[in-house]
């Protein structure tokens, strides 16, 4: 299934989901720090999306109240709210 998701507060503007399962096949985003969103892609694929919202949630940027990890995991609760 895909699942798209416009976090806020972060930099990045669009992420794509593909979860099939329970379990993330795919996740492309769009702006953000480019390396380390296909870093933290690359980590997730494969995962329980429970999994991903328990290690990514609550995670901060600096000063900021949440970061690109922790809007995956808002977005995952998202997804998982919509079923």
């Amino acid at each position: 299934m895909q699942f798209t998701f416009v976090p806020r507060g972060v930099c990045s503007q669009k992420m794509n989901f593909e979860i099939e399962d329970g379990i993330i096949r795919d996740l492309q985003v769009e702006g953000g720090c480019n390396g380390n969103l296909k870093g933290i892609s690359s980590l997730i694929r494969g995962m329980k999306v429970e999994d991903v919202i328990e290690r990514l949630k609550g995670t901060t940027c600096g000063f900021k109240s949440t970061s690109c990890p922790d809007q995956i995991a808002r977005a995952l609760e998202a997804y998982r709210n919509s079923l």
